[in-house]
């Protein structure tokens, strides 16, 4: 995945943790969830 390692994914997590908190991480992902959705429905609506 990306080429980053179990390492690096888990020091970016903690340091999202320390930026947003673990409330706001789930809401970030679900943001990120839905935009990624409408660019792909975008991308296929435009082929």
């Amino acid at each position: 995945m990306f080429g980053l390692g179990i390492g690096e994914l888990l020091l970016i997590f903690g340091l999202l943790c320390l930026f947003f908190g673990p409330k706001k991480i789930p809401e970030l992902a679900k943001g990120m969830g839905q935009a990624i959705k409408e660019f792909k429905n975008a991308r296929k609506d435009d082929v």
